[in-house]
């Protein structure tokens, strides 16, 4: 045990950085994984705790204020209700922030979706005019316990009581309400936008689908105006993040078979170049056994030395990490089954390395305690044909020479091939979402994004004013107006977005990824999620019911659709006016000039029109919350290059301990130093050339297709995907191909420039 050790201090001493870099690549690997296990905790989690203590309701159904929603109660297979509530909408405005707001009546905190209260405290008959605000709301507000919120027109206000969290679907500007529990008194009881809303809470959450059938049935379609369940609030919680850690993961994972290639790589060609010292180490008396020991049980200290050190630093500064992942860490800090993860991820990732590390030890547990004589022939083999009639043609000798070192050994060219390009492959991948996110931020329209506003106007303002107001503002190049309603899909089991916006003559500019627009009669473009949820394609038709009436649409084209989770049909409003003349615009989707900023245009807007009589909302991209992603492709970058150092680092050592019997050939027939530098630098660069070729080929259609697909699963839809530029692809192939020839430069000119003493005694 004491040679081992003695041995193995030494083999340290003399491979300081390789063993340095190993370190620090598995920190990476960890803490990629740790922070991917983080995201996924916070992701789910947090609504799951909320959902729990509230008892929260498995189905929510919105309905006219004359339904007789109490009936729901009798209902088999509903454990509870909560309400009916009596519900009004409202733009509530604090700090010079604005939202629209639900005003739900209700006197004592509900048995079933409970509000779960962060501060202040909770409705009080002593102040009717009371409010407590769910937590995302109050932060999009700014408002806090002892705030007042002005309604439109500044005439009545609210008084902020309380924030609290509630397991319903969060406050999304432009696309979904605010929560506010206020007492029945406050809550108008005349206008167009009164209702009432039921929760269910179920036996068998499984049964879903089934309760809402069947309260559909006994309320009638059109009493029935939304449908929310627990899985859509539950998919919405978990939005972003979830998706964060979904790339975390891929690419630790990617990065931690990486770094299992890397460090076997590293053992093979340490054992071909210690085949003489493993010899010493059998003829003085170690065993297979003992030798293999050596090399594992020394790489496993690596691993074991990174992995705790990501595991401490993970634990200790994870927390401060700026933005959402900060956060995470700190709610997966607290969660039960933070400590597991802590432990399980470092260990998972110790013995994965152990066990490429125990293939590439048993070959040196092989080697002979004898030396084997080496061949007569150059390490290199004989010269190919291609390579003869090459300085046949008076091709540069290092040229051909490195091309002909590069890849005449084809298993071993081919592995070190492979291991060199799976981290180029995941680096191409990251630059690949690096480039969609940033489509979404500077090409907005060609995401589903084509406006940048959201304007909703009083009802004292006429159609014909609303579009005043906006053609007064040079910054607008178009304004479609247009309804947005909640419809039942067939089967009455979950509602969707109904959506007509533009008209036959002016049509909304619906970003388009299959099929065609939608011109005629009767026609419409549907997101992905719709296209899932409802199991039809691009050409079929439709039924669905709004307020108690048919639609029947036609699916002409799939359109990307950011919103929603991609449960959006749109058709034109002229469309939705043959089924409803009386249908009038609630809504204006605004397009602006390019360079115009959007929150500035809102604030004009909103400050021109007056007295509340326009909400105006930027529409939110998608893109906003995937922010932090480009940190952590950074990191994810910087781990990825630092395997591939590794592995580059490793095989040119290896090549130029292997073609020491090749040097006594090239001086032999007179190529200077600096030929010979050169025919190894050729062949390092072939080497990177080939795997940077197979990275590209590879990493392209990959990315494309994992964006594609979580597109897809979002709801979003495919034909999302953006690849990097030629530029960028071309400086990111350059930038390899010349820090590999810098790398090899060095120790290249360094074995060239060997005494040819040296170099005999090192091959005899």
């Amino acid at each position: 045990m004491r040679a081992t050790l003695r041995w193995a201090h030494s083999d340290l001493r003399t491979h300081r950085g390789e063993a340095l870099f190993l370190v620090l690549a598995t920190v990476g690997v960890v803490t990629s994984l740790l922070l991917a296990a983080a995201l996924f905790g916070y992701a789910t989690n947090p609504w799951e705790r909320v959902f729990t203590q509230s008892r929260g309701a498995h189905v929510s159904i919105h309905t006219g204020p004359s339904a007789d929603a109490a009936k729901l109660a009798g209902l088999a297979g509903v454990e509870s209700v909560a309400g009916p509530y009596p519900t009004a909408s409202a733009t509530v405005a604090s700090r010079g922030a604005r939202a629209s707001v639900e005003l739900r009546g209700t006197t004592e905190q509900p048995a079933v979706g409970r509000p779960l209260l962060v501060s202040g405290r909770w409705l009080d008959p002593a102040a009717p005019d009371g409010v407590v605000l769910e937590s995302s709301l109050a932060r999009a507000l700014l408002a806090e316990p002892g705030d007042v919120l002005t309604l439109p027109g500044g005439a009545s206000t609210l008084t902020v009581l309380g924030v609290a969290d509630s397991p319903e679907p969060r406050y999304r500007q432009g696309e979904q309400s605010g929560l506010a529990w206020a007492l029945p008194s406050a809550v108008p009881r005349t206008g167009s936008d009164r209702g009432q809303v039921i929760g269910l809470r179920l036996t068998d959450p499984g049964d879903t689908d089934y309760a809402v059938q069947r309260a559909v049935t006994v309320l009638g379609a059109g009493a029935v105006r939304e449908v929310a369940t627990w899985q859509q609030a539950r998919a919405e919680a978990q939005g972003d993040d979830r998706l964060l850690g979904q790339i975390l993961g891929l690419f630790g994972l990617g990065a931690l078979v990486a770094a299992g290639l890397a460090v076997h790589g590293a053992i093979g060609t340490r054992i071909r170049g210690h085949l003489r010292d493993i010899s010493i180490l059998k003829a003085i008396g170690f065993t297979p056994g003992q030798v293999m020991r050596v090399f594992l049980l020394q790489h496993l200290a690596y691993a074991l030395l990174g992995a705790t050190a990501a595991a401490a630093l993970t634990q200790a500064l994870g927390s401060r990490l700026p933005g959402r992942l900060g956060d995470a860490v700190g709610v997966w800090q607290r969660l039960p089954g933070h400590a597991a993860t802590l432990v399980v991820v470092p260990v998972g990732v110790v013995l994965f390395i152990g066990a490429t590390t125990g293939l590439a030890a048993w070959r040196a547990g092989r080697v002979p305690p004898v030396p084997v004589p080496r061949t007569a022939a150059p390490a290199g083999g004989r010269l190919s044909g291609p390579a003869r009639r090459a300085l046949g043609l008076r091709l540069p000798p290092a040229l051909v020479l490195g091309w002909h070192q590069a890849f005449t050994r084809r298993p071993r060219s081919l592995a070190t091939i492979a291991r060199l390009a799976l981290p180029l492959t995941l680096i191409v991948v990251a630059m690949s979402a690096w480039t969609t996110i940033d489509r979404f931020h500077s090409k907005p329209e060609e995401t589903g994004l084509a406006a940048a506003l959201t304007v909703r106007a009083d009802d004292g303002l006429s159609d014909a004013a609303t579009r005043t107001l906006l053609a007064q503002r040079p910054e607008v190049a178009d304004a479609y107006p247009g309804v947005e309603v909640a419809a039942l899909v067939p089967g009455q089991t979950a509602t969707i977005a109904l959506r007509g916006l533009g008209t036959r003559t002016n049509p909304y500019p619906y970003t388009l990824a299959e099929g065609r627009p939608a011109h005629g009669s009767d026609e419409a473009v549907a997101g992905q999620g719709l296209l899932d949820l409802l199991d039809v394609r691009v050409g079929d038709w439709v039924r669905m019911t709004v307020s108690g009436r048919p639609q029947i649409l036609h699916i002409v084209g799939r359109s990307i659709e950011p919103e929603n989770a991609g449960r959006v049909i749109s058709t034109s409003l002229d469309t939705l006016r043959e089924n409803d003349a009386e249908l009038r615009p609630t809504l204006y989707q605004v397009r602006l000039r390019d360079g115009a900023d959007p929150h500035r245009v809102a604030a004009e807007l909103s400050a021109a029109a007056g007295r509340g009589r326009l909400d105006v909302h930027t529409v939110t991209n998608p893109a906003d919350g995937l922010s932090p992603l480009r940190s952590v492709v950074v990191g994810l970058l910087g781990v990825l290059a630092l395997i591939g150092l590794v592995d580059l680092l490793t095989s040119i050592g290896g090549a130029l301990r292997e073609s020491e019997r090749d040097l006594l050939a090239f001086k032999a027939i007179g190529l200077s130093p600096r030929q010979i530098t050169a025919i190894t630098v050729t062949a390092t660069g072939c080497t990177v050339g080939a795997a940077v070729a197979v990275a590209l080929a590879l990493g392209l259609p990959l990315s494309h297709w994992l964006i594609d697909a979580q597109g897809r699963s979002s709801g979003i839809g495919a034909g999302i995907a953006q690849a990097p530029s030629l530029v960028a692809l071309s400086a990111f192939g350059a930038a390899a191909l010349l820090g590999a020839l810098a790398l090899a430069a060095l120790p290249a000119t360094r074995a060239s420039r060997r005494r040819l003493a040296d170099t005999m005694s090192a091959v005899a």
